[in-house]
């Protein structure tokens, strides 16, 4: 089960025509084309079809995060001051398994999502279970320590693939990160270019 989703990921970056998340084993690094027997050519997009690919491919790495409620963290960025681009980038940032990931607790942003779901997560010494949680600046987010010998963590925090931002503090004791603030759009270390204010002119049509 877990080779077939990873699979269908894959096909997801070269459908996309990118390595969304980064993984060294992506077959796009080697084969970058469109999903097919001979690859789908690719056909020029039109402006509603770039802002769509934007679109899916933001939602799509934070963990395949559904159509209504991607729409809604729109709804939300636009009712906070400020630009609304930087501001959903701030609120997916913010996710419990999105700062599981960027403190490198988990290896994907999907385990990440698991992680939090099996209650392995502890922000501010309580346990939650909910992985669109939103924590806030000064946060601390930990894993429990029964669960702190768990094989996918370990994986994860011996992975030299990916960098902890500044905007995470990570102790190197401990299981344990403290959100120290939201983070603009080029403070995120995202592997490949994110457009959020095509998103927010898709919404906006």
């Amino acid at each position: 089960m877990a080779g077939k989703r990873l699979n269908s990921k894959y096909k997801l970056d070269r459908r996309f025509g990118c390595n969304l998340w980064g993984r060294p084993k992506s077959p796009f690094n080697l084969r970058p084309t469109a999903p097919g027997q001979h690859g789908a050519q690719r056909s020029k997009p039109t402006g509603y079809g770039i802002q769509l690919i934007a679109k899916q491919k933001l939602r799509l790495y934070y963990g395949n995060i559904g159509e209504r409620q991607f729409r809604r963290y729109f709804e939300e960025a636009r009712r906070m001051k400020g630009d609304t681009s930087q501001n959903l980038i701030g609120l997916l940032e913010r996710r419990l398994d999105s700062v599981i990931y960027r403190s490198k607790f988990a290896i994907t942003v999907f385990a990440a999502r698991q992680f939090v779901n099996h209650g392995h997560v502890l922000v501010n010494g309580k346990r939650v279970t909910i992985p669109s949680f939103l924590v806030k600046e000064g946060d601390v987010i930990e894993v429990k320590e029964k669960s702190r010998q768990i094989p996918v963590l370990l994986e994860s925090r011996a992975s030299a693939e990916r960098d902890i931002p500044e905007y995470i503090d990570v102790s190197e004791n401990e299981a344990k990160a403290t959100f120290l603030r939201v983070p603009k759009l080029d403070d995120v270390p995202y592997p490949v270019r994110m457009e959020p204010n095509l998103v927010v002119e898709f919404y906006s049509r």
